[in-house]
């Protein structure tokens, strides 16, 4: 009976660890991190992004165990690639505290896209939004990245009424109920039409939770071109979605799929 027990336990073992093991390394993960934003990133140099403008090497890791909420209120680059976005047509309640890409680096984000208002802005460019003209940012190929995304959108008309209006794109503000900023202040995410949105501070475990109302399709052509949804999250924002394809290349290495569970 211990033979069979150990045995049994060994096996368990393997088998978590070959789930595990499709997990990319920490130093994988930099490197596709860096090969999305090529001409704002020179190198990886020890425990820090070295970029292209001259400014201060960005700290990966500062070392502090933190709780998911120190995460959210103060990631660093290595807390911001700490989870593995699930990609693919399912859509099911996430676990306690998953949110993957939620936790981002303001300091990373900031010599990304710019430091202030003002100079986001000047990075601005008008897309066709089904018939509207929002303002997103052109850096790293988010606003061609948006195009694509409404070539695909556009070829199911059943579509465009949970598309359009959109409830906004460059908006440079805080997180609700927080301190750092939202990716919309950089002019790299939009919201579509709230008329079927959820969201973690409306909805609460005495409404119902988690629900989603969006076909998946529209999920699944924002994820083709580097964007993730806030569907994903255990604070779901169902409406939303940021440009990070960083966190979308991770999640391709790793094989995460929404459906296998």
């Amino acid at each position: 009976m211990l033979r069979q027990a150990m045995t049994g336990a060994l096996l368990l073992a393997l088998l978590i660890g070959k789930a595990s093991a499709t997990e990319p390394l920490l130093s994988e993960k930099l490197r596709l991190l860096a090969a999305r934003y090529p001409d704002a990133i020179e190198r990886i140099e020890n425990n820090a992004l070295v970029l292209r403008d001259g400014g201060p090497p960005i700290v990966i890791d500062d070392g502090r165990a933190k709780s998911h909420a120190e995460k959210l209120a103060a990631g660093d680059v290595e807390d911001s690639l700490s989870q593995i976005y699930p990609l693919g047509a399912c859509a099911t309640p996430p676990a306690v505290d998953f949110d993957p890409g939620r936790i981002r680096s303001d300091a990373l984000l900031k010599r990304l896209y710019g430091g202030s208002a003002a100079a986001v802005r000047r990075d601005l460019v008008s897309v066709d939004w089904f018939g509207e003209r929002l303002q997103v940012t052109r850096k790293h190929g988010m606003a061609a990245a948006l195009k694509a995304v409404i070539a695909d959108l556009s070829r199911q008309a059943e579509l465009k009424r949970y598309l359009s209006p959109s409830a906004g794109t460059f908006n440079w503000r805080p997180i609700a109920g927080a301190a750092t900023l939202s990716v919309h202040s950089f002019g790299a995410a939009i919201d579509i039409n709230t008329r079927f949105a959820d969201y973690w501070r409306w909805a609460g475990k005495a409404r119902g939770g988690y629900r989603n109302r969006y076909p998946l399709d529209i999920v699944q052509a924002f994820e083709k071109h580097g964007f993730i949804w806030g569907g994903r999250w255990y604070h779901f924002d169902t409406m939303h979605f940021e440009y990070r394809p960083e966190i979308i290349a991770i999640a391709r290495a790793a094989g995460a799929d929404s459906c296998r569970r």
